[in-house]
Parts: C-alpha cells; structure tokens; sequence
C-alpha cells in the first residue's frame, strides 16, 4: 500500500512518471524511456499557396474560415470588427494543402485603428495567390464591396465571391444581384450551416496554383510565443523583428486578438514568433471574444517551445504579471523576461524595478532578463542568444551515472527531514525527458517540497538549465504486506 498525500501535495507528486515502484526493474525502465525522448525527429515544412479572406466588417469572413478549418479557430463574435490583424492557418481540401488568411474589416476611408486594419487586408490581397470575397447576401453589394472589387480586378489574380448568410432558398434570386460586381460567378454559401461550403471549397482549389515543387526541411524554425498583458508591447515587438507591420497596434488595450505569427530571421536563425492577445483576466471568469482569446493565447503557449514573456518596466509589476508567468511556468516551456518600455525607465524605477523583481518572481529566479525597447529597437537583438539559451537548457539531458553520483554526494551532506518518525532514502534518479527537463526520484518515502525545491536549487548551480523550468516527480516504494504467521 502506498502512502497517504495531502490533497495538496498530490498534483505535485503523482504524474505520468510519478506514483509509486515495486521492483529495480523500474529504474532502467524508466531511464531507457528517458533515453528513448530526448531524441527530435525534427519538423518538415512545404511551401503552401495562400488564399485570403477578405470583405467588410461583420459578413461572416471568420466563420467561414472556421467553416473551411473543420474546427473554431478564429475568434467569432456578432459584433463588427473582432478581427484585426491578418491571421494564417494551415488549411486543406480534395487534397490540396493551402494557407488560409483571416483578415480584418476592408472600409475604404478607414481612420484611426480601423485604417490599420484595412491595410492589414490590403497588404493580404496584394500577397496572396487567391483572394475570397465575402459578401452578406441578406444586405447585397454595398459601396464597400463595389470599392473592394474595383480594387480587386486591377490585382489580376484569381478571385472568387462568396455571398454569405444564404440560410436557406428564398435568398437565391438575392445572389443574383452580385454578377454586377464583375468578380464572376457567385458562391451562395451559410458559414454558419455549412451549406454549399464544399462547391467553394472545389472553386478555390481549382484556382490555386500549380503546386509548387515539394521543399522539405528538417528542424524547422523554433516556436516562440510572445505573451504578456495588454498593452505591453508584443505587437509593437513583432512589428520591430519582422520589420513590417505585420500586427496592429494601437493606443487601444486589446488591440490584438487572434494569435499572429511570422518566420524573422534574427541573429542568424529563423525563428517562428507568435504574437498573442494580451491576457487581462482569468481565462475562467473572462467573456465574450476575451474568452476565447483566451484559449488561443493558452494554446499559443502550448505549442511553442521558448515563451517570451513581456513586462512593462516603466510601470509596476502587477498581479495579471504574475498570471502570465504562472500560466507559462505551468505549461512547461522555456521562458524569457523582456523588460519593455526601457527608454522610459530612470535611475529611480531602475531601483524599484529591482526590489519589485526581487520580490515578486521569486517562483522564477531561472528565467534570463533582458532590457528591451520595442519602440526604439533597443537590445531587441539580444533576444535570440537568451532564447537559444533557454532552448539549450529545455532539451538539455544529464546522463544517469553522472546524475547520480551528484545526487549521492548532496545527500550524504545534506539528507532529506525526517517525516513521520522515518527518514526517507533515495534510491536511484533519472532524467525521465526533456521539454522541460523531467527528473524522476526513486525513493522509499515521500520529499517534503522544502526538500524537492532544494534539490532544484542544487540541480541548477551544477548543471545549469538557465531559462528553463524543471519538474521533480517522485516514485515512492510500495509498502508489501506482511506476510501472514505459518499456523502451527
């Protein structure tokens, strides 16, 4: 029988490699499944056309891409302007790979953060290989989409229109109307039902080009997630790397809220960034396109591999700082801290600046800092080394024997407390995986976490894992039962 846990202390103990162990046959079972991981069969990339989505605000563009998608991936909302930057997903139908493009609202005459969104759409219709434009069949062709088509027919590239919202026959003779657009041939689809959204589909993959010859790359480009609260400067960030606005930004807290990544080369390497909607609340209590925002960013976080965490240093640390910290330490990526807004920083908020970090992210002391301006591009550069480094430590791997041996010499100098009358023994550790680091303790009772996090501490100043966090997970012997007394 094992021993009994606090509700408490059992999240942290039990796990997919936690638990508990009977036979020494566990400990090179366990060490060769560690072995067998930390091995990366890489990533393959192949070059894909792209199609965009265009139309004005609020015709149904993002549930048509969830439509084409399969699943719900942008975020949807029955009020106008949800979408702001031009969002890209990988897509595929009749067997056909394509990247779909979710745009913003196209408003001709657009000011303020509307204007930054029509360009983001512009710039996606002047990239793209198709353009789809959809239009609200209930409303019919407004002046905006017979700007948007004048535009369109001077791009010499295929297009394709999609009236939207036909739910159901009597809208039919309403599709009509649409020839006078001169785009050709309209699509009557319902995004929201799925009706004739196949007929569109075989349209669009009719006009794609010709595939282009296969490119297959090993190791893509690292995932980095650039996270943080609103208003901080992530997009400000991806539009200083790629060299291009390639997020909206605006004055606006909010602005963005579709995850928007990009390929930037920077110090060499290519790097895959992500720029996500800023976390305000708790993903439980958050409402409406906050919601779900929400859970894009958390996913976001989930698929990268190095999480770029921004604060603002010219304001103080704030809880919803803390939140987004712990999200990224709970999902086990590598992390580093860019201190943004760094222009805006003197001798005085350089001096709180320290005492708050000193303070506040003490669940963190690992994670590298550097001192970054947005705005300005200032030490923007110093981003890629701190981000190798933490990826060096994420899959960094400490052999068995060499673990061991370490292990034996901390606690024969320090052992682990006495809980309930006995002194626990470790037995045998092992690096069980990488991404993140995962060490596995063998032992004959439970570790008091006081004891687990000062075998980190140690584990850290001798093998490093800067930017990186690591997981401790303990396999405690399973107690026999006494064997009954023979009857005489």
């Amino acid at each position: 029988m094992s021993e009994e846990y606090s509700v408490g202390e059992m999240p942290e103990v039990l796990g997919d490699i936690g638990g508990t162990w009977e036979s020494e046959s566990e400990f090179a079972e366990v060490d060769a499944a560690g072995v067998a991981s930390a091995a990366d069969d890489g990533e393959q990339l192949q070059e894909q056309p792209v199609v965009a989505v265009v139309g004005r605000p609020n015709v149904g563009k993002s549930t048509l891409v969830n439509r084409i998608l399969g699943r719900r991936e942008a975020v949807v909302q029955d009020t106008p302007g949800v979408t702001r930057d031009r969002v890209a997903y990988d897509a595929a139908w009749a067997g056909r790979r394509f990247t779909l493009v979710d745009t913003g609202g196209w408003e001709p005459n657009a000011k303020g953060l509307q204007a930054a969104v029509t360009a983001q759409a512009e710039l996606a219709m002047s990239t793209a290989d198709v353009v789809l434009l959809v239009v609200d069949a209930t409303v019919g062709a407004t002046a905006t989409e017979e700007a948007v088509a004048r535009t369109l027919r001077r791009s010499k590239r295929p297009v394709l229109l999609a009236a939207n919202k036909v739910d159901d026959e009597r809208l039919l003779p309403d599709v009509a109307a649409l020839w006078n657009l001169g785009l050709g041939e309209p699509y009557p689809v319902s995004a929201l039902h799925g009706r004739a959204s196949g007929d569109l589909l075989d349209a669009v993959v009719k006009a794609l080009p010709d595939a282009p010859p296969e490119r297959v790359v090993t190791g893509g480009p690292r995932r980095v997630a650039l996270v943080g609260k609103p208003n901080v400067g992530k997009s400000s960030l991806l539009n200083k790397l790629t060299g291009e606005d390639r997020s909206v930004v605006h004055e606006v807290a909010g602005t963005t809220v579709d995850p928007v990544d990009s390929i930037v080369e920077l110090d060499g390497d290519k790097w895959r960034f992500v720029d996500t909607a800023g976390l305000r609340k708790r993903v439980r209590t958050a409402r409406g396109t906050e919601y779900y925002a929400s859970l894009r960013t958390k996913s976001a976080i989930d698929a990268a591999e190095v999480a770029v965490v921004l604060l603002d240093a010219s304001e103080p640390i704030a809880e919803q700082d803390l939140r987004v910290l712990s999200m990224v330490v709970e999902s086990g990526r590598a992390c580093v801290l860019a201190m943004n807004k760094w222009d805006l920083v003197d001798e005085e908020r350089r001096y709180q600046l320290e005492r708050e970090l000193d303070r506040g992210l003490k669940r963190i002391p690992w994670a590298e800092r550097v001192n970054i301006s947005a705005l300005t591009g200032r030490a923007v550069q110093k981003l890629a080394p701190a981000m190798r480094r933490a990826l060096a430590s994420w899959d960094q791997r400490v052999p068995t024997g060499q673990l061991n041996g370490w292990l034996s010499e901390l606690v024969a100098a320090t052992p682990p407390p006495v809980r309930g009358g006995k002194q626990p023994k470790i037995l045998f550790a092992t690096q069980a995986s990488t991404r993140p680091p995962t060490v596995v303790l063998f032992t004959t009772g439970f570790l008091e976490a006081s004891y687990r996090r000062f075998l980190e501490r140690k584990l850290r100043e001798r093998f490093g894992f800067v930017g990186s966090p690591i997981r401790i997970n303990l396999r405690i012997r399973e107690k026999r039962p006494r064997k009954s007394a023979k009857k005489k």
